[in-house]
C-alpha cells in the first residue's frame, strides 16, 4: 500500500490523494468547528454580558433622554437633563469632591502600597504571613468601612484622635469639620491597600536579580537603584494600579454613603461628603428622577473614558515593557 490512510468519523480518507481543495475545505469544517466549540464556552459570559451591561447601558442611554420618574412612562426630553446638568450647584459641588478625592487618595494609595511592598520583598519566609494580614482588610464589607470610619475618626472620643492627644496632639473633629471630612475618607481608604500591595510586590519579585547585581558592582546606592532599576522594571504594574485606583477614586461611594448619608443621616457636614455617584444615587433612589440620573451616569463614563485616555497617552513615555525595542 502506497499511500498512508486515515480513519475518520465518516470512513478512511486518504492523505495523499487528496487534492488541495478537499484539505482546503476539511480545514475550513475543523476550524468552523473550532469557533463553535469556543463560542459554547463563552455564550455564559456573552449572556450575562449583554443582559446585565450591554442592554442596561443602552437603556440608559435612552433614559438620559427622557423625564422618567419609574411611574410614568418616559417623557422624551431630548438633551435637557445634560443641559441641567451642566448648571446644577450640586453636580459641580460633587465632581469638586470627587476630583480631590482622587488626585489626593490615588497618589498616596500608591506610594504607601509601594512602600509595603518593598518591605514584604524583604521580610524573607515572614512575607507570606504579612501578606495574608494587608489583604485581609480588602475582604472586610464597605458599609462596615463606613461604620468603623465613625468610630475611629470620632472628634470626641475616637481611637485616633485619642492617639493623637497621648502625644498632645489635638485631633481635629474628622466627622463634623467640612474641611477635614474628605481628608478623613482619603486615611480610611488606605484601610484596603492590600490588593495593590499583592500585585506590586509580585512586580517586584519578577524583577531580575542581575540588573541589582550589576548595579551594585558599579557602585549604584539604593535611591539610584530604586529610579534606575525598581521603578522602571515595575512600572506596568503602577501603571495597573494606577488606572485601577483612579477608576475606583472616580466612583467613591459605600464608605462614604454609610457613614454619612446612610439611615437618613443628616447630623453630619454631608456637603463635603458628597461624592459624584453619592448625589447620582440620590437623584435615582430618592429622588426618582432616574433620567437626570442616567445622563449623570453617562456623563461620569464620559469623564473616566478621558481620564484613562490620558492616562494611557502618558504611559507611553514613563511605562517600560520588556517586548519593547
Amino acid at each position: 500500500m502506497t499511500s498512508t490512510a486515515i480513519r475518520t468519523g465518516g470512513g478512511v480518507a486518504d492523505r495523499h490523494t487528496a487534492t488541495p481543495e478537499e484539505r482546503e475545505r476539511n480545514r475550513r469544517r475543523a476550524s468552523r468547528r473550532n469557533v463553535w466549540s469556543a463560542m459554547l464556552f463563552l455564550s455564559p459570559w456573552i449572556v450575562g454580558f449583554l443582559v446585565f451591561t450591554a442592554w442596561p447601558m443602552i437603556y440608559s442611554a435612552y433614559l438620559s433622554l427622557t423625564d422618567y420618574d419609574v411611574i410614568n412612562d418616559p417623557n422624551f426630553v431630548g438633551l435637557e437633563n445634560y443641559a441641567q446638568m451642566a448648571t446644577d450647584p450640586k453636580v459641580l459641588l460633587a465632581l469638586g469632591n470627587t476630583a480631590f478625592f482622587t488626585l489626593v487618595q490615588v497618589p498616596l494609595y500608591v506610594v504607601v502600597s509601594l512602600a509595603l511592598a518593598l518591605l514584604l520583598d524583604r521580610a524573607g519566609r515572614a512575607s507570606g504571613f504579612f501578606r495574608t494580614v494587608f489583604f485581609l482588610p480588602k475582604m472586610t464589607p464597605p458599609v462596615a468601612v463606613g461604620v468603623l470610619f465613625l468610630l475611629l475618626f470620632n472628634g470626641q472620643n475616637g481611637l485616633l484622635n485619642t492617639v493623637l492627644g497621648w502625644f498632645g496632639i489635638d485631633g481635629p473633629a474628622w466627622t463634623t469639620d467640612p474641611a477635614w471630612v474628605k481628608p478623613g475618607l482619603i486615611l480610611m481608604s488606605l484601610w484596603t491597600v492590600g490588593a495593590s500591595v499583592i500585585i506590586l510586590l509580585a512586580a517586584l519579585r519578577n524583577v531580575p536579580n542581575e540588573l541589582y547585581e550589576s548595579a551594585k558592582l558599579d557602585g549604584a546606592g539604593f535611591w539610584r537603584t530604586s529610579f534606575s532599576i525598581t521603578l522602571p522594571m515595575i512600572s506596568p504594574a503602577l501603571f495597573f494600579v494606577i488606572i485601577v485606583n483612579t477608576i475606583a477614586g472616580l466612583q467613591t461611594f459605600d464608605e462614604a454613603y454609610t457613614a454619612f448619608f446612610g439611615a437618613g443621616n443628616t447630623t453630619y457636614s454631608n456637603d463635603a461628603a458628597l461624592f459624584y455617584v453619592i448625589y447620582l444615587f440620590q437623584q435615582a433612589f430618592e429622588f426618582l428622577n432616574m433620567g437626570y440620573a442616567s445622563a449623570m451616569a453617562w456623563g461620569l463614563f464620559v469623564v473616566i473614558m478621558i481620564v484613562t485616555a490620558i492616562q494611557l497617552i502618558v504611559s507611553r513615555r514613563f511605562v517600560y515593557y520588556e517586548g519593547d525595542r
